[in-house]
């Protein structure tokens, strides 16, 4: 990564500007929880929609700028809103990206048995029955949410009327090409497991998150942020302090953390490093994953005190964009990563079928490549030198 260098002719920038940001973002917070609440009456909407993505980007920003400028905050306060704003964003997110692995893993999985996808029409969730409570709030996003994934294949009840009709047409259908048989073959049987999961693990994350919108301590939290929409809790210290050595700081956890990596590695296409111990037993996470998660945590936490900085946007000198490109290198990282493990617990079925497990394996090792191409995409975004660099 190139050397920054600030503006010598830069003065300080004071805790007032932390504050001005926090209570922008709680401010912020608290529309999008009107939002949810006033849209709550219909059974799905773009409002909805977009009060929950806002909620959540609220709840980042507020939870980041308390991490990062922590000691120019009142340290009782922060160390116990932080961890709450942390469990609110991470539970909206739960459902989304069950929702998101499993179009993935469909969209793949078409890709690579050479059969044309076609995305279903989104059913609309069904109004509530005459008398029955109407979801309000938070709640509303979150069914609205629940019933945007669809089936690509036929669900296990319609297998058998979906039967004829593929009888009829099997002389008509075209031949699968030599080495794609077996994938195709087992490709529908392989979605059909992965809807049925995800949709389980979706189904669930819908629960978690109602269960946490309804909950005391949403409440509790909602309190607080309102309070912290007038009101931003400074310590003693933040008189005359400086917000860039902590933005700093920042830049270097992350620098430390990247140069960690194995960019050397990385930054050579098809070089089959995510690919090693993709087949182990083992349940846990791949090993190998772990240190590019941390790194796009601490690279958000990098983008989100620039923003404080520059007055909401992290388009300051030079580096904007490429911040921004190499953070969607990692996010896509992260996908393919979650993608590959759904894959690979879908192959632990018991006695599925040879052909599905097949199909799964090539789906998991796809994935992986998809990982890898991820890194190599990060290693040219973050070596790129920045706009200003001489």
């Amino acid at each position: 990564m190139a050397q920054q260098h600030h503006d010598p002719t830069a003065g300080p920038v004071p805790a007032d500007v932390l504050a001005r940001h926090l209570r922008d973002r709680a401010t912020e917070f608290l529309r999008a929880l009107r939002l949810h609440r006033e849209s709550g009456a219909g059974a799905a909407s773009e409002d909805s929609a977009e009060a929950a993505r806002a909620l959540r980007r609220a709840a980042r920003r507020i939870s980041a700028g308390l991490y990062t400028f922590q000691p120019v905050l009142d340290p009782a306060w922060s160390q116990a809103l932080g961890p709450e704003l942390a469990w609110v964003s991470g539970t909206l997110s739960l459902e989304d990206a069950c929702a998101s692995r499993l179009n993935q893993l469909l969209l793949a999985l078409h890709r690579l048995s050479g059969t044309p996808h076609t995305p279903p029409a989104v059913p609309r969730p069904a109004a509530p029955a005459s008398g029955a409570p109407r979801p309000t709030g938070t709640r509303a996003a979150a069914a609205r949410r629940a019933g945007t994934v669809t089936a690509t294949v036929p669900a296990p009840d319609d297998r058998h009327a979906a039967e004829p009709r593929a009888q009829d047409s099997a002389l008509s259908a075209p031949r699968p090409s030599p080495g794609r048989g077996h994938l195709t073959v087992g490709a529908a049987k392989a979605g059909a497991l992965l809807e049925r999961q995800l949709t389980l693990a979706r189904t669930r994350a819908h629960s978690t998150v109602l269960q946490a919108l309804g909950s005391s301590r949403f409440h509790a939290l909602a309190d607080q942020v309102a309070v912290l929409a007038s009101e931003v809790p400074l310590a003693p210290a933040a008189d005359g302090a400086d917000l860039r050595p902590l933005a700093d700081a920042a830049r270097e956890r992350l620098a430390d953390a990247v140069a960690a990596l194995p960019l050397l590695t990385a930054g050579s296409p098809y070089n089959a490093e995510a690919l090693v111990h993709g087949l182990s037993p083992d349940l846990a996470p791949h090993p190998q994953d772990a240190p590019w998660h941390q790194v796009r945590l601490l690279l958000r936490l990098h983008r989100y005190a620039r923003e404080v900085l520059h007055d909401g946007s992290d388009d300051g000198p030079g580096e904007g964009p490429r911040l921004l490109t190499a953070s969607e290198a990692l996010d896509r990282h992260r996908d393919a990563s979650e993608a590959a493990a759904a894959a690979a617990q879908a192959a632990r079925t018991p006695r599925i079928a040879p052909a599905t497990a097949y199909a799964l394996g090539v789906l998991h090792a796809d994935q992986r490549h998809e990982v890898e191409a991820a890194r190599y995409a990060f290693q040219r975004a973050w070596q790129k030198p920045a706009a200003d660099s001489p």
